[in-house]
């Protein structure tokens, strides 16, 4: 079982949606006593027509944090690549600053490789950019946690550089570390996270990469049990039976952090009802 208190979230990707549903599933979240709400962060939708709408993930945070005055919010996940993690370490301390201390920083590799090329960004292979987000964990938890901070890395630099105001969540807001890969990405997630984030999947394959993450954070020293297990799980509203089993097996395998994804034109009427069938199963 969960060795954390089980805490649950919603999930509307700003693609393919409106500004009207963003709000009501924020409102949703924040009146309806969720513990976390969540975006995305990519520049076209993902999986469906890349010519359709999409919201910027990080503007978003901006407007959740003025929106919602309880719930915690956050960004699954920030891609990488698309900005230089000294400029995020910004954001994310501005977002943490207008949101009272609210603020859960996501945080991942990056792999929509159609929004580099439509935007001329530079894509590396998967070796490079799991070690540019480690790198960039570093980044970001120096500008945090020093002042002034220094950094010489392979692919970043920090020279007597400030990030004032700080956020306000010390020594940092929680890191969540979005991604699967065995021998690079869970590495990552042992050194630097504070959750680890499984995107979707068999409850098997999650507890056994659970696993691996144990193993990487003996071989760094650290004790597993300080990085909580996160999983999204998508609601199907035709059943919800179905989907509180699903969540119960990810409980069951130790996962404390749940985020129901929601989509669609009925994505507030589906975040009503996770708050009457889904919430108070785990509140129990």
């Amino acid at each position: 079982m969960a060795s954390h208190p089980v805490r649950i979230g919603l999930k509307l990707a700003p693609h393919n949606t409106t500004v009207e549903q963003l709000r009501g599933v924020w409102q949703v979240a924040d009146e309806g006593g969720f513990d976390h709400v969540w975006d995305f962060d990519h520049f076209a939708p993902i999986f469906s027509d890349v010519k359709g709408p999409v919201f910027d993930g990080w503007m978003l945070l901006g407007a959740m944090a003025e929106a919602t005055k309880r719930v915690r919010i956050g960004n699954m996940v920030t891609g990488n690549t698309y900005r230089h993690p000294g400029v995020l370490a910004k954001m994310a301390a501005t977002v943490d600053q207008l949101s009272g201390g609210r603020l859960e920083f996501g945080l991942g590799a990056a792999w929509a490789e159609v929004e580099h090329q439509m935007l001329g960004l530079e894509f590396p292979g998967v070796g490079e950019r799991i070690r540019r987000l480690g790198e960039a964990c570093e980044v970001v938890k120096r500008l945090w946690t020093e002042s002034p901070a220094n950094f010489q890395g392979r692919y970043y630099t920090l020279t007597n550089a400030f990030c004032n105001p700080p956020p306000i969540q010390k020594p940092h807001p929680p890191i969540w570390i979005g991604g699967s890969g065995e021998r690079k990405t869970l590495r990552v997630v042992a050194e630097h996270a504070d959750v680890w984030n499984y995107a979707g999947g068999p409850v098997e394959e999650a507890k056994r990469l659970s696993g691996v993450l144990d193993q990487h954070c003996e071989a760094v020293g650290r004790d597993p049990a300080e990085i909580r297990r996160s999983v999204q799980y998508r609601l199907d509203p035709k059943d919800v039976k179905g989907t509180l089993r699903g969540l119960d097996r990810f409980v069951a395998a130790g996962f404390s952090e749940l985020i129901v994804n929601l989509s669609g034109a009925d994505a507030v009427r589906n975040a009503e009802l996770a708050a009457q069938e889904i919430l108070p199963r785990f509140r129990d």
